[in-house]
């Protein structure tokens, strides 16, 4: 078994939001030349998550508002209060919700090609924004093979 190890880079500009990092996944995983194999999405923050879901610009908005509705931004947390004297540090809603979505994902890939539904894309989801984050893409696998 092989690996392939890339980052992609991702910059956000609201609180809260989502963005479909899919091309960005595909392209990596297209560069590794692995026909068969899994790919692994790790986000080294904890203030950000990765998901499978469908690309539906109002879905997002309902995901995160449901967010919101379940972890307020503005709660009453001790990891806010213990940090008070930072305004940036007020993010205690943005760590809970990082451990309910989680900061990985695996997809197996087959064929060369990520094995994702029809409706499935690869989701970025900001918790803490806005900032500039990165997902660690390592694609692990074999080579594909030159004979037809």
């Amino acid at each position: 078994m092989k690996f392939h190890t890339k980052n992609v880079s991702v910059k956000t500009d609201k609180k809260l939001e989502i963005l479909d990092v899919t091309s960005d996944i595909s392209r990596i995983v297209e560069e590794s030349g692995f026909s068969d194999g899994l790919v692994n999405l790790w986000v080294p923050h904890s203030t950000a998550a990765v998901a499978i879901n469908e690309h539906d610009i109002d879905l997002w908005e309902d995901i995160l508002s449901t967010m919101e509705r379940l972890v307020p931004v503005k709660g009453d947390y001790r990891h806010n209060a213990k940090y008070g004297w930072s305004s940036r540090e007020q993010n205690a809603h943005a760590h809970i919700l990082n451990c309910m979505i989680k900061p990985d994902v695996n997809i197996p890939l087959q064929g060369g090609r990520l094995q994702l539904g029809t409706w499935q894309s690869i989701l970025f989801i900001e918790l803490d924004g806005p900032r500039s984050r990165s997902i660690r893409v390592q694609v692990m696998g074999e080579q594909r093979s030159s004979e037809g």
